[in-house]
């Protein structure tokens, strides 16, 4: 069944692990079974994440080697699993018996055609009676796969399939980091990120042979799937809508600021006034934290490298941002001294704020802008730093 002490095997099968008592021996059969009739040179690593059911020992009895992981969460279990196996190919599975390891056959052998990832799809496969919640599989599992493809393009009609195949030299090269559910989205993202070669092949899903309740909890376990997502997706939660914010209030900043504007049914003045320099304000502090959230994600090897913005750094220095900071403080500053000055020609009279408030509306705009600048440009090096020696060319000078 497995490989010689001395040697690496070609397949391992690893699976996580907690309190799998009742199933783990019939999904062992399963995978025993498949090594036997492909004739594989395969090992199989039990990822035991604190169970207390007598898992480990039924998983020995069955002769698979099992990995104590002390860190506790189902990316901990799968990861301690890959990194203590010896594989060339690593397949991973569930220990409920909701999967049939014999599926992993067609896995391997696109493995072995050249595939860096090879996907189950429950979709393009088949789901049993009571195997899937509804608002999992009418809901949950079809959304969160249209937005990973929408904002990963990754070319996987079901992003959380459990049961899926990857080279051992990608788990190594993706450094995968989640600890929860949310690895099973992390490991998929990066594998698109990286530009890897992904695939998939249908499984069938049957109802889970436990009779406590799964280890899957619908909406907390959906929600880090989404928050990943989103975390990872800055350009299209932050930057965009800022950008629109910005532009909006922008606009009706710059008309306002000469006088009211009559709409027939409604006359925008200095309260509007303020409204668009919120906007201005609020789109630009999405734009910057989107900005600041994508050197994070790059940095720490999250999200989808970024030529574009090693280049941005070479033309956005600290030295540079400090001094745009500067300038547009400055010509917030230069609205108010003149404003004051006006005001002090005209003998300190009584201050009308229909007129009064337009400068200074523009003035603490440019102000807030400004210092958000100053204050961004620090923080952007700071984020840089990690990353100096990693861009092209020897990367930014943070």
């Amino acid at each position: 069944m497995s490989a010689k002490p001395d040697t690496a095997p070609e397949v391992s099968f690893v699976l996580p692990c907690l309190d799998e008592a009742e199933t783990l021996e019939a999904c062992l059969e399963v995978v025993k079974r498949t090594i036997r009739e492909h004739d594989l040179d395969a090992e199989i690593v039990v990822a035991d994440n604190g169970s207390r059911d007598g898992s480990p020992e039924i998983a020995e009895r069955c002769g698979a080697r099992v990995v104590h992981v002390a860190e506790r969460g189902y990316g901990a279990a799968l990861q301690g699993g890959f990194a203590a196996a010896r594989g060339r190919f690593l397949v991973m599975g569930d220990a409920d018996q909701s999967y049939d390891f014999g599926e992993a056959w067609p896995m391997i052998e696109r493995l072995r055609a050249g595939a860096d990832l090879v996907m189950g799809s429950r979709f393009a496969g088949a789901i049993e009676p009571d195997a899937m919640p509804w608002s999992h599989r009418w809901l949950g599992n079809p959304v969160l796969s249209f937005l990973g493809r929408r904002l990963f393009r990754a070319p996987v009609s079901d992003f959380h399939c459990g049961l899926r195949a990857l080279r051992r030299d990608v788990f190594e090269r993706l450094r995968l980091r989640t600890l929860g559910m949310e690895f099973a989205s992390e490991l998929v993202v990066k594998a698109s990120a990286a530009g890897l070669r992904i695939e998939e092949t249908p499984v069938t899903l049957y109802p889970d042979g436990r009779s406590g309740a799964p280890h899957l909890r619908t909406w907390r376990d959906g929600w880090r799937h989404l928050r990943f997502m989103l975390i990872l997706s800055p350009g299209y939660t932050l930057f965009a809508p800022g950008l629109l914010l910005m532009a909006i209030g922008a606009l009706l900043l710059a008309r306002l600021a000469f006088g009211p504007l009559e709409l027939g049914f409604a006359t925008l003045d200095i309260h509007s006034m303020l409204v668009a320099s919120l906007l201005v304000i609020v789109g630009y502090q999405a734009a910057t934290t989107a900005i600041a959230a994508q050197i994070f994600s790059v940095a720490e090897e999250l999200g989808r490298p970024s030529p574009r913005m090693w280049r941005a750094f070479e033309i956005f220095t600290l030295e540079r941002g400090l001094l745009a900071g500067v300038l547009i403080t400055t010509c917030g500053l230069a609205i108010v001294g003149h404003s004051a000055w006006d005001w002090a020609r005209g003998g300190m009279g009584p201050l009308v704020p229909s007129v009064v408030m337009r400068p200074l509306l523009l003035a603490a705009t440019w102000m807030v802008v400004g210092v958000q600048t100053l204050l961004m440009s620090f923080l952007y090096s700071m984020l840089g730093i990690r990353r100096q020696n990693a861009g092209p060319g020897g990367g930014p000078s943070a």
